[in-house]
C-alpha cells in the first residue's frame, strides 16, 4: 500500500525492539489497534509499515541498503521506546530511529512541521512504554536534538513499570492514563501532522514535486565565474554581518522568555489579594508546562509588585524578552481579570483580554487560566504538546470554597513560620473536607510536614509517617503534577532514600523543566552524592529561571560550600540576605566561619538559632564572655543540648555547633544520636563543615550506614 501524499512509501513506519514483542505481544495489539483507530480518524486509508520479522530490523543483515531507505520514507515515525530501546548497538536505533531523522530533515517537509493551531510538531512520534533511566533519556533527546515528547502507554503501581494495555483500570494506575484515550491521543497527533503536510504541499511557494525530482537529477556543469561572483556576494554578507549587525537583526530568532508579574488587586478589599495571586500563580504554572518557553520563577518576580520601573528595565533585570501583567478584581459572586502579553523591548502589545465571571465555578477559573497559558503560548509560537495540554486544560477540583481554601493554605504555607505553617495545614484539611480528592491539598499538607521536620518543629517519628501518608495520597489522585513529584522528593530525601529522591527530581524536572525549586533541590542532592559538575549544570538553569529567589541564590550557596568555594559562597549569602532577612543566613554563617570571620559569624549564629529555637535558653552572649568565639559556640551546644532531653531538637544542628567549637566527640556523639533518632538533616554529614571528622572511624561508620561517600 503507498503513502496519500505521491512519492511517499508509507505513511507512518512503526519501529520496535523485536524483543519488547515477545510474550504477550503487546506491539502487534497496539499497531493492530492503532489501524483500527486511524480508520475511525482519516476519510483515507492510511498506509503503516510494521515488521514483524522474529530478528530486529528489516533485514537479516545489518546493510542499510535502498529498500530500507524507502520504507522508511513516510510522514510520520512511531519509535516504542522501552527500557531497550535506547540502544545505539541495536539495529531499530541505528539504522531505523536515526536514519529517519537524518532522512527526513532533509526532505522537503523537513523534521518539525507547522500544525494548523499554529504550533509545531515533530514528525518523530515516540510511543513510550517503560520510565527510561536518565541516561537513555539524554542520549534519546541528543538524537532528536530535543526533548523527548510522545504519548505514554506506561502502567504504574508501586513496584510497577510495565506496558499499558487495554485491560488495565486507569484508576489505580498512577499515572491515571486509559488505553483508549492513550491511542486516540496517537491517532490525533497523526492526523494534525499529516494535515498539516497536506496544506504544506498546496501551499503556494511550498517545495514542489518538479523542484525536488529536479534536485535529484545531475546538475549542469557551472560557470567558474559564476562560482567566483557567488563567493564575492557570500563574503560580502559575512562582512556585513559583522560590520552591521543591525541589519540581520531582524533574522535572529528571539527567545521565548517570559515573565508574569504580580497581577494587581484592582478591588477595594486588600484580603482578596491571595487569590488573585493564586489565579496568577496558576498561569505561571501552566506556562511553565510548555516546554519551549522559558518563564521566571514566581519568587523572582515578586520584588516589582510595588516597584514603578518600566517595563524594558524590567524586562533587562530578569532577562526575558516577554512581560505578562494583569489585574483582577474578586468581589462578592463577581470575578474581573485582564491580562496582556506585551515585548519588552518596544513595550508593544501582542495580545490582550479580559474577563468577567458572574457567579463563577471552580471549574470557570481553571478554564481562563488555561486560555491565557495557550493564548500566550500561541501567539509565542510555541508549540503544546498533547500532553501540556492535557496538564493545562486540567481542572484541579470542581469545589469552589476548597479551591479558596487551598489558596488560603498556599498563601500561609509560604510564610514558613511554625504558627504559619499550622494555620495553612487548617485551610488544607478544610479544602479536603470540601473535596476529599484534591490532589494539591494533600501536596500542602506532606510539603507542611516536611518543612516543619527540616526545621525541627516536629520529630521525625510524629512527622515521617503524616509526610508519608499525605504525599502518597496525592500522588495517587494525581502523578501528572509537578510539586507532587517534588513533595514525594522530600520525603524520599527525608528518609534517607537519596537515589529514589533523585529519580523523583528527574520526573518533575520531565514534567516541568522550568520549576527552579526541582533543578536547586536537586544540584543540592548531586553535591551530595559527590556530582559536583552535575549540580552546578542543575543550579545554573535555576538561577537562569530564579535570578532574584533567596531561596535559589541560598541553595547557590550551599553548593558553592560542598565545593569548598567558601568566597563565592559569602557572596551568594549577602545577596541573598539582601533579599530576605531569613535566606542565606545559615549559607553565610558556615562560610565565614570557614574563612575565619568569627565576629561577623557570631552575629549569624545567634540570628540563626533564636530564629530555629524560639522559647529556648541560649547561651551565646554568656560563653563569649568566658572564652571568646569558641566558647560562645561550645556554651550554646550544652545548653541547647541539655534542653533536647525535654524538647525536640535536631541533633544535627547541635553537632554543627560541636564541631565549629572543635569538640570532636560530642559532635560525633550528637550525630550517632541523629541517626538513631532519624533526623532527617543527617545528609548533611559530607557537607565541609564535618571535613575535620573524615578521618574519625565513628563518622566512617556513619557515612556507610547512610550510602554516603567521603567526598
Amino acid at each position: 500500500m503507498s503513502s496519500i501524499i505521491q512519492g511517499y512509501e508509507y505513511d507512518i513506519f512503526i519501529s520496535y525492539r523485536q524483543k519488547d514483542n515477545k510474550g504477550d505481544r503487546w506491539v502487534s495489539e497496539f499497531v493492530d489497534d492503532l489501524k483500527e483507530e486511524l480508520e475511525s480518524t482519516f476519510k483515507e486509508e492510511i498506509s503503516v509499515y510494521f515488521d514483524i520479522n522474529p530478528h530486529d530490523g528489516l533485514l537479516e543483515t545489518h546493510d542499510v541498503d535502498a529498500s530500507l531507505k524507502e520504507k522508511l520514507k513516510c510522514f510520520v515515525f512511531i519509535p516504542i521506546i522501552s527500557r531497550t530501546y535506547c540502544d545505539p548497538k541495536s539495529f531499530a536505533w541505528e539504522h531505523e530511529f536515526k536514519a529517519f531523522i537524518e532522512q527526513a530533515s532533509q526532505d522537503q517537509f523537513g523534521l518539525k512541521v507547522k500544525l494548523p493551531s499554529g504550533n509545531v510538531a515533530s514528525r518523530v512520534l515516540p510511543v513510550r512504554i517503560h520510565d527510561l533511566e536518565n541516561e537513555d533519556m539524554k542520549l534519546c533527546e541528543s538524537v532528536l536534538d530535543g526533548v523527548l515528547r510522545g504519548v505514554d502507554f506506561i502502567y504504574k503501581e508501586p513496584g510497577v513499570d510495565r506496558p499499558l494495555t487495554s485491560d488495565d483500570d486507569e484508576r489505580r494506575n498512577l499515572t491515571n492514563t486509559k488505553y483508549r484515550n492513550q491511542l486516540n491521543k496517537v491517532a490525533l497527533a497523526i492526523k494534525e501532522i499529516i494535515t498539516a503536510i497536506k496544506k504544506y504541499d498546496k501551499h503556494e511557494g511550498a517545495v514542489s514535486k518538479d523542484v525536488v525530482r529536479k534536485r535529484l537529477e545531475p546538475q549542469k556543469k557551472i560557470n567558474p565565474k559564476v562560482i567566483i561572483a557567488s563567493f564575492i556576494v557570500l563574503s560580502l554578507i559575512a562582512l556585513g554581518y559583522f560590520f552591521f549587525p543591525g541589519i540581520f537583526k531582524s533574522f535572529k530568532q528571539v527567545e521565548k522568555s517570559i515573565a508574569v508579574l504580580p497581577f494587581k488587586n484592582s478591588g477595594p478589599n486588600d484580603s482578596t489579594t491571595y487569590f488573585i495571586d493564586g489565579v496568577m500563580e496558576e498561569m505561571l504554572t501552566n506556562l511553565q508546562s510548555v516546554k519551549n518557553l522559558r518563564i521566571i520563577s514566581r519568587t523572582s518576580v515578586e520584588r516589582y509588585r510595588k516597584q514603578t520601573k518600566s517595563i524594558p528595565e524590567i524586562a533587562k533585570e530578569l532577562g526575558v524578552n516577554y512581560i505578562v501583567e494583569g489585574s483582577g478584581q474578586k468581589s462578592g459572586n463577581r470575578f474581573r481579570l485582564r491580562v496582556q502579553l506585551i515585548k519588552a523591548d518596544k513595550e508593544g502589545h501582542l495580545w490582550a483580554k479580559s474577563y468577567e465571571l458572574e457567579n463563577p465555578e471552580a471549574k470557570d477559573y481553571f478554564r481562563i487560566q488555561s486560555q491565557v497559558a495557550q493564548a500566550i503560548a500561541t501567539q509565542l509560537e510555541a508549540a503544546i504538546t498533547p500532553q501540556e495540554k492535557q496538564l493545562i486544560e486540567k481542572t484541579q477540583t470542581l469545589n469552589l470554597e476548597a479551591y479558596d481554601a487551598y489558596l488560603k493554605g498556599e498563601f500561609y504555607r509560604k510564610k514558613e513560620t511554625q504558627n504559619d505553617l499550622e494555620t495553612a495545614i487548617k485551610y488544607y484539611r478544610f479544602a479536603l473536607e470540601k473535596d476529599p480528592e484534591y490532589a494539591r491539598a494533600y501536596y500542602g499538607i506532606a510539603w507542611v510536614y516536611s518543612e516543619s521536620l527540616e526545621m525541627g518543629y516536629l520529630s521525625p517519628s510524629e512527622g515521617l509517617p503524616k509526610e508519608y501518608t499525605a504525599i502518597m495520597t496525592a500522588l495517587k489522585l494525581d502523578s501528572t503534577l509537578t510539586e507532587i513529584h517534588l513533595g514525594l522528593a522530600a520525603y524520599k530525601y527525608n528518609v534517607w532514600d537519596l537515589k529514589g529522591c533523585e529519580s523523583e527530581y528527574q520526573k518533575a524536572i520531565r514534567i516541568n523543566p522550568n520549576n527552579a525549586e526541582a533543578r536547586a533541590f536537586y544540584s543540592l542532592l548531586l553535591n551530595k552524592l559527590g556530582r559536583s559538575n552535575e549540580a552546578m549544570e542543575q543550579i545554573e538553569l535555576a538561577l537562569k529561571l530564579a535570578p532574584y529567589d533567596p531561596l535559589i541564590k541560598a541553595i547557590n550557596g550551599m553548593d558553592l560550600l560542598y565545593m569548598h568555594r567558601y568566597n563565592d559562597a559569602i557572596a551568594v549569602g549577602r545577596e541573598a540576605l539582601k533579599i530576605d532577612s531569613i535566606s542565606g543566613l545559615h549559607i553565610l554563617m558556615l562560610a565565614l566561619h570557614l574563612t575565619g570571620k568569627y565576629d561577623e559569624a557570631l552575629d549569624l549564629w545567634k540570628a540563626e538559632y533564636y530564629r530555629g529555637y524560639p522559647g529556648f535558653v541560649h547561651a551565646f552572649s554568656q560563653g563569649f564572655a568566658k572564652a571568646g568565639y569558641i566558647g560562645a559556640l561550645s556554651l550554646e551546644a550544652d545548653t541547647i543540648f541539655a534542653q533536647s532531653k525535654t524538647a525536640h531538637v535536631n541533633p544535627v544542628d547541635i553537632a554543627i555547633l560541636y564541631v565549629c567549637a572543635g569538640n570532636k566527640k560530642r559532635a560525633l556523639d550528637c550525630l550517632e544520636r541523629a541517626f538513631e533518632v532519624h533526623d532527617v538533616n543527617l545528609t548533611l554529614l559530607t557537607f565541609p563543615i564535618f571535613d575535620c571528622l573524615h578521618n574519625e572511624p565513628r563518622y566512617q561508620a556513619l557515612c556507610k550506614k547512610m550510602n554516603l561517600s567521603i567526598i
